[in-house]
């Protein structure tokens, strides 16, 4: 089952319906204007954006009553942290927008109603976002969830232990023309996609959730969801091929790169035309999201398709080990659970 009948402690304190649907433009102007305090775990690209786009836009109705008030940073992993001199200025960032650093999680969540978990490694998610969800506060996780699929599936665990809801996803999910393929509005039924995106390798993570999460994400997206029966993978040193097979007999790739030219893109087909998946268009949409599910409780991706996703990068690592061979996403849903 997903998130979305979990109790969520801001719907009593904002008086908000459980009929409310999850997208802000949808209800805006229906929330009331009690303030949501949101927290910050993690100093990062994203929560200086992600800050600024929530702060900055206190006039949009989409933000109004919305704001980040504290950060906590706890000290990263020396092969992924960020140089003092990015640090610095993320922190420039955010105290330019009036918000308060602190010096531990606990220390936060006294302060918050909501947190957003930014720290751009997978390893210690599971450790930092426990706390929050004992707390009872709604949370969003960055990319990558975990750096295994096992502690994404024990991230799960406890979110449905304390019944807090939580999600967690790339800013490509929202981009413009994925939304609206997914939603039949440009290419009819979606009978494949391929997508493409950077995909260089952290040791410690699984290889695709490192980066690669964005460009399968935006392969999910359109394809409307989960269904993935098997995943194989050919690897080079400079890109790999990844390619899933739906249930229903769709096939999905992603291409990732690791040399060369690079961005984000790649095409739908579908029974009423074919287009391209669009352009990476910026993280206010994916902000306007996390906003509406503070606001509501309701998780704009369900459980199953976000640990999908994961299974099918963690599916291709097996592949990959096994020779470009096809993997059974049940299988190493399996291989998870017994870790």
């Amino acid at each position: 089952m997903g998130n979305s009948k979990r109790h969520n402690p801001l719907k009593k304190s904002l008086g908000i319906g459980a009929g409310i649907g999850i997208h802000a433009s949808a209800f805006a102007e229906a929330i009331p204007r009690e303030e949501i305090k949101v927290g910050v775990i993690g100093l990062s690209v994203h929560s200086a954006a992600y800050t600024e786009i929530i702060n900055s836009g206190a006039t949009s109705p989409e933000f109004t009553g919305c704001r980040v008030v504290a950060i906590f940073h706890p000290k990263g992993n020396p092969d992924v942290e960020f140089s003092e001199k990015q640090l610095q200025s993320f922190t420039d960032t955010i105290k330019g927008q009036g918000v308060e650093f602190v010096s531990s999680i606990k220390k936060l969540l006294r302060k918050v109603d909501a947190v957003m978990l930014l720290t751009n490694d997978g390893r210690p998610h599971l450790k930092e976002i426990i706390p929050v969800l004992k707390a009872g506060k709604p949370v969003y996780v960055d990319k990558p969830l975990a750096a295994s699929l096992s502690d994404v599936l024990a991230i799960f665990k406890v979110s449905k232990k304390y019944n807090v809801p939580m999600f967690s996803c790339s800013p490509l999910r929202y981009v413009k023309e994925a939304q609206d393929i997914r939603e039949g509005k440009i290419v009819g039924k979606v009978l494949g996609a391929n997508t493409f995106g950077p995909a260089p390798l952290q040791k410690s993570h699984v290889d695709l959730f490192w980066d690669g999460i964005h460009a399968v994400e935006s392969l999910y997206t359109v394809l409307g969801g989960t269904g993935c029966k098997t995943v194989s993978r050919t690897t080079a040193d400079d890109a790999d091929v990844v390619v899933g097979t739906w249930e229903d007999g769709r096939i999905g790739v992603f291409r990732g790169i690791r040399k060369g030219r690079s961005g984000f893109g790649g095409t739908a087909f579908g029974d009423k035309g074919i287009a391209s998946i669009g352009a990476f268009n910026g993280y206010r949409p994916l902000v306007v999201a996390i906003v509406a599910f503070f606001r509501s409780g309701i998780v704009p991706v369900s459980d199953e398709e976000m640990i999908e996703i994961y299974a099918f990068m963690e599916a291709a690592d097996e592949s990959k080990r096994l020779g470009g061979i096809p993997v059974k996403l049940s299988d190493v849903l399996s291989q998870a659970k017994m870790k």
